[in-house]
């Protein structure tokens, strides 16, 4: 099964599979598959053609993948050109929602792990 061109995996449970979109998480994949009256342990590959429809036209409704993911640019340009204190967060590559960041900052700073050695240079073997 294909939506957006994105292939939904065949061997795991619909609930799960439905979440390799961007934009679909479990909880809504839930309450798709409860709009089309389908079991959420259905496999994908066990669908009818007619199931395969219902879905894809309730997810072609949604805003997911290439259009979230624009929105959410254009959300954080915004707040760039207005100045506003989140989007100078974006700017200067550091976190936005308010966490610390003299430790645990690492995922959006990057892995900066600098920590000295013994201080003892190892002699070379000349």
């Amino acid at each position: 099964m294909r939506i957006f061109g994105i292939t939904i995996p065949n061997e795991k449970r619909l609930e799960t599979g439905l979440t390799v979109l961007f934009g679909i998480g479990i909880s809504r994949a839930r309450k798709i598959l409860d709009t089309v009256n389908i079991e959420h342990s259905r496999l994908a590959k066990d669908l009818t053609l007619d199931e395969e429809n219902r879905i894809r036209k309730i997810v072609e409704e949604l805003k997911i993948e290439g259009n979230l993911k624009r929105e959410i640019g254009a959300n954080i340009k915004r707040l760039k050109d207005i100045k506003a204190y989140r989007g100078v967060r974006h700017m200067r590559r550091l976190p936005v929602r308010g966490q610390r960041t003299k430790t645990n900052s690492r995922t959006i700073r990057g892995n900066v792990r600098k920590t000295m050695a013994s201080g003892r240079r190892k002699e070379s073997k000349t």
